[in-house]
């Protein structure tokens, strides 16, 4: 697998996988929120497999 999610992309992904977490397991909304899984994972992971099919990489290019 190589890396297509960026720095502030992965931060957004961990941050709102883990709220939507919270609020499913605090009851605030229905069980929809433990989608927060996917965002979560995909954050940790460095890795999107929708962006992959669309041809999205936010990740900076290195210089050779």
């Amino acid at each position: 697998m190589k890396s297509n999610v960026g720095s502030i992309d992965k931060i957004a992904r961990i941050v709102i996988g883990a709220v939507l977490i919270g609020l499913a397991m605090t009851g605030v909304i229905s069980a929809w929120g433990w989608i927060g899984l996917l965002p979560l994972a995909t954050g940790l992971l460095n890795f999107c497999p929708a962006y992959t099919l669309l041809g999205i990489n936010t990740c900076k290019l290195k210089k050779q």
